[in-house]
């Protein structure tokens, strides 16, 4: 019960982490009903300009919002130069430009920042543990959590009690309806990708403090992704369900099933689970379920 209490507890820590990402995976699908596959590639520009501003010497609260701003500037830019020129055009291209997006990202990075492991230095957390019960957590998870919690639940307000946060819904929902109520869909969708970096950007640089820094953190996106899957594609509240259940069945997997495997479980599982829920929810658990009437 204790190694199940310890893999359950980290899981959760690490999962708001996921969903932090996993937002933004779906605030973009949920906008413009595109898969954004540069997801990871977001994940690591935010992480690098965070510990950037903090090896400047500037305190970690103020790099991270500094991240915030940077983030809402690259999406706003990035969806003006490479998504709004594809609008119109199908879906499957405007798929492969993220796809391009994403290459050429990680290139910038490489290009910038090289592909060695890099940390925050000075610590920017506490190494002592923290003990609940007999349980031992380091101080990095339950400050990584509390900050998303903070962030899921900023995004979440957004969306419920803003203007613009209420036209991305509208716009989501029907948009030749919204467009017809005087919603500006070109400011939603660059907004989607504003909040998109910046939940990824976030979302990277608490896991660099968690295991160090380095072009692999890209591959979050595409372990997200099953998260997504899970919550439903569209369903903001299903993002964050599915990236703690996610996170706690990584966990578990890795305390359970690794010592019987030559390794790797962990990273696989989440997407053995992705494919067992499509095969019973195509949609999701809370995804919206399309009638197509011939």
């Amino acid at each position: 019960m204790e190694l199940f209490l310890q893999l359950f507890i980290t899981g959760i820590l690490v999962g708001s982490i996921y969903a932090l990402v996993a937002l933004g995976w779906t605030l973009i699908y949920k906008c413009s009903g595109v898969l954004n596959l540069a997801m990871g590639e977001l994940t690591l520009i935010g992480a690098y300009v965070c510990i950037t501003f903090y090896h400047w010497g500037i305190p970690f609260v103020l790099a991270l919002i500094f991240t915030l701003v940077v983030g809402f500037a690259l999406g706003i830019l990035t969806e003006i130069l490479f998504l709004r020129p594809m609008v119109g055009e199908p879906v499957l291209s405007v798929i492969m430009v993220t796809v391009g997006l994403s290459f050429f990202f990680k290139g910038i990075v490489e290009l910038f920042f090289g592909t060695d492991t890099v940390v925050f230095t000075p610590t920017v957390f506490p190494i002592e543990p923290v003990y609940i019960g007999k349980v031992v957590v380091g101080q990095v998870y339950l400050w990584a959590f509390v900050a998303s919690i903070i962030l899921l639940l900023a995004f979440v307000s957004f969306f419920k009690y803003t203007k613009w946060g209420l036209s991305m819904q509208a716009t989501a929902d029907d948009e030749m309806a919204a467009l017809s109520l005087g919603v500006n869909a070109k400011v939603v969708y660059a907004l989607a990708w504003a909040i998109a970096f910046m939940a990824a950007g976030v979302g990277g640089t608490l896991l660099g403090n968690i295991n160090g820094l380095n072009i692999s953190v890209g591959y979050l996106g595409l372990l997200v992704l099953p998260a997504v899957v899970l919550g439903g594609m569209n369903s903001v509240p299903g993002a964050i369900v599915g990236g703690l259940v996610i996170g706690v069945l990584q966990n578990l997997a890795d305390g359970y099933l690794s010592p019987f495997t030559p390794g790797g479980v962990k990273d696989v599982f989440p997407f053995a689970v992705m494919v067992i829920v499509l095969l019973f929810k195509p949609y999701g658990l809370w995804g919206w379920i399309r009638i197509e009437r011939v």
